[in-house]
């Protein structure tokens, strides 16, 4: 076989086991986890992060509601200009996501 034959037959393969992988991986995913990445930063990877809000456990509607009020609000801090950030429907993502975090939310 020729080294060009090679190369298309191996192509052939990879390509659909590359997209196969990918296709479980976005399967996997919950759809607001890597948006909440963002959240990480000051709430920690778990959402019970020290120094700030605790949000996982936190209601979906809970979460979501406080996010809109901070993205309505005019700018006090960095949870404003974090919302700013989101569209609604991310936002609603982001919060049906940490709240299947185990916690307490914040009690």
């Amino acid at each position: 076989m020729s080294p060009n034959m090679l190369r298309l037959r191996t192509l052939m393969v990879g390509i659909p086991l590359a997209l196969a992988s990918l296709a479980v991986s976005a399967q996997v995913t919950p759809p607001g986890r890597t948006l909440a990445a963002q959240c990480a930063q000051c709430h920690g990877t778990n959402g019970n992060g020290p120094g700030f809000d605790e949000i996982a456990g936190k209601s979906a509607r809970e979460i979501y509601n406080e996010l809109l009020e901070m993205k309505s609000r005019p700018v006090e801090g960095i949870m404003d200009r974090q919302a700013r950030g989101y569209t609604d429907e991310q936002m609603r993502l982001i919060s049906e996501y940490l709240s299947t975090l185990p916690g307490n939310g914040g009690d």
